[in-house]
């Protein structure tokens, strides 16, 4: 026995642990996609969205865009008196059934580097990718410089 556990053990952890692969059953609910347009020349632009976990807490661990070179979740913290901005290295953490606003002047999707400016009226095609949930490509609607969350009944 004493010479199979070793064996067994490296079988176990060849499996992999199931928690680092996306699980049939998870799902994220999202809300309200957009991007907020960018001047000609802008090296950086702004994404929201809400996101919800249906069915067991999950975690927004990366998105990508072919509208920029890289993409970071950032949060929005205060120390003393100052408003810094930093990437959330470990993803946004979405507990079970509670809304999580990724919005101006908190947390956010930063597209860095991008190809060309966000226009207002456009789409920027988004590819979520949960720890649990299966990766998701959302379609954000641009809206114009300015614009708030909340402005997705403009046109109503």
């Amino acid at each position: 026995m004493k010479r199979f556990a070793p064996l067994l053990l490296l079988a176990l952890a060849a499996c992999g642990s199931p928690a680092a692969k996306p699980s049939a059953g998870a799902r994220v609910e999202v809300t309200d996609p957009w991007c907020r347009a960018t001047p000609n020349g802008a090296p950086t632009g702004g994404c929201f969205v809400t996101l919800t976990a249906i069915g067991g807490g999950d975690r927004l661990v990366r998105v990508s865009t072919d509208r920029a070179r890289t993409v970071q979740i950032h949060e929005m913290s205060t120390g003393g008196g100052v408003m810094k901005m930093g990437e959330m290295a470990e993803g946004l953490l979405l507990p079970d059934g509670r809304p999580q606003a990724l919005a101006p002047g908190g947390s956010h999707i930063m597209l860095v580097g991008l190809t060309g400016p966000l226009v207002a009226g456009e789409t920027v095609t988004l590819a979520l990718t949960f720890q649990h949930a299966p990766q998701m490509d959302v379609r954000a609607q641009v809206r114009p410089i300015g614009a708030t969350a909340g402005a997705d009944h403009m046109a109503h």
